[in-house]
């Protein structure tokens, strides 16, 4: 059965720094492909950002390309999503979803919001 926990999430001034972290249990991280989405109050769910474990390819959406990076760690099964120079438009809860997908680029966050496993969610929260 696929887990995936997330945490990280907390309350920072604009331009600060967060690092969401995304553990896995019940599959192999090399053979799927791991998506941070965010929803805030009232708005739709984005896709932020994935990475393929299996080659590390990555994508970013144009509102977090340049601030947010996405990394893996196959010894602690666990996917990063370190977020800098943070907004108050970057608010909301953030979700870790697997799939396994062939899936390129934005395609892959397609797919796993239709066919992912997903965490519980952290909340981040970017506020003067």
């Amino acid at each position: 059965q696929v887990q995936l926990v997330e945490s990280g999430g907390a309350s920072v001034q604009p331009g600060g720094s967060l690092t969401l972290s995304c553990a896995g249990s019940g599959f192999t991280l090399a053979y799927y492909a791991i998506a941070w989405f965010r929803q805030a109050p009232g708005k739709e769910r984005e896709g932020v950002s994935s990475i393929h474990s299996h080659n590390g390819e990555t994508y970013y959406a144009d509102s977090v390309k340049g601030r947010f990076t996405i990394s893996r760690d196959y010894a602690k099964h666990t996917v990063y999503l370190r977020m800098d120079s943070l907004k108050p438009e970057d608010t909301g809860t953030y979700y870790c979803a697997s799939a396994k997908t062939t899936s390129r680029g934005a395609a892959v966050i397609d797919d796993l919001a239709r066919i992912g496993s997903w965490g519980q969610g952290t909340q981040v929260t970017v506020s003067s």
